[in-house]
């Protein structure tokens, strides 16, 4: 088992920056994928990064490409989510998460990741 706490979250205006961390406990860290994800109430939870075990490779929602940056510290058991260029449509509630098996067809499903975080706050105003 591991156990994720995001960190982060805030209120920032349009064009602004945020960088959330996910701090890791519990199994080696360095051993999961981890993604973060977020979720606009009523509407289902989406896919925004994720990176591999070693941060070799990562992947991004297109609506988050060249605007957001997921690295990891496996020596510190965190990731982060750098977010630049922040837009009203991304004012969400941010997971993190954490998977054993990754592929190329499964990263951006919720099921593929059994581990989450609570969450934290993101809102974007202009």
């Amino acid at each position: 088992q591991v156990q994720l706490v995001e960190s982060g979250g805030g209120s920032v205006q349009v064009g602004g920056s945020l960088r959330l961390s996910c701090a890791a406990s519990g199994r080696t860290f360095s051993t999961y994928a981890l993604g973060w994800f977020r979720q606009v109430p009523g509407l289902e939870r989406e896919f925004v990064a994720v990176t591999t075990r070693d941060g070799g490779t990562k992947y991004y929602a297109g609506s988050v490409k060249d605007r957001f940056t997921i690295s990891r510290r496996n020596h510190e058991d965190t990731v982060y989510l750098q977010m630049s260029r922040l837009k009203p449509e991304d004012t969400a509630v941010y997971f993190c998460a954490a998977a054993a098996v990754l592929t190329t067809t499964n990263y951006f499903e919720t099921d593929t990741y059994p581990h989450w975080g609570q969450g934290t706050q993101v809102t974007v105003s202009s």
